[in-house]
């Protein structure tokens, strides 16, 4: 596919809304609309025992949503993936990290949307105070072990797209870390 025009439709602080036309590999002509976000983080704060995730209200989704602190940086340019993980993490949980580790990145929804987001795991952690944006004056932290994260999993209680994801990097990444099995 190549671009052939580009109209913007919508712009807010968040995101753009484009609408482009393109011409197919075919050399048919059509339309294809995006959304164009910076860069977010998505933390996974572990103590050694516990992950400390939120809970937010999702008005796409009309529900409440049980996920891994994230979130992007809108009107900053130049914070880098690592600057962007810790003012989240301290945002939305009041948690400061000694060590972060990035586990990798991935699209969040490359059909429609260009936002990428780094995976962090958050270590060392330290409690200071909460700083959340106005947009999330309703989130509550909450803690659970990883045994019983995977119980709300096998439950279906996390529905969060970037959470799943996220998870299943870390948890990937530590078999990785403990080699082969011998059982």
């Amino acid at each position: 596919m190549k671009r052939v025009a580009q109209r913007e439709v919508y712009r807010n602080k968040w995101l753009t809304f484009y609408e482009d036309a393109i011409e197919r590999g075919n050399g048919t002509p059509g339309i294809y609309s995006w959304a164009d976000k910076p860069p977010c983080a998505i933390i996974i704060p572990y103590d050694g025992n516990s992950l400390t995730l939120i809970r937010q209200y999702r008005y796409p989704i009309q529900q409440w949503s049980l996920e891994f602190p994230m979130g992007a940086v809108e009107g900053e340019p130049g914070l880098t993936p690592e600057k962007i993980a810790r003012q989240e993490l301290r945002e939305e949980t009041g948690l400061l990290a000694g060590t972060l580790t990035e586990l990798g990145s991935f699209y969040l929804a490359c059909g429609v949307l260009n936002q990428i987001a780094s995976v962090w795991l958050a270590e060392s952690l330290v409690p200071t105070e909460r700083a959340p944006e106005l947009e999330e004056s309703d989130l509550t932290v909450h803690t659970m072990t990883v045994p019983e994260f995977d119980a709300c999993l096998r439950k279906g209680e996390i529905i969060d797209g970037p959470t799943l994801t996220a998870y299943w990097m870390w948890q990937s990444r530590r078999a990785l870390d403990r080699g082969p099995r011998t059982d």
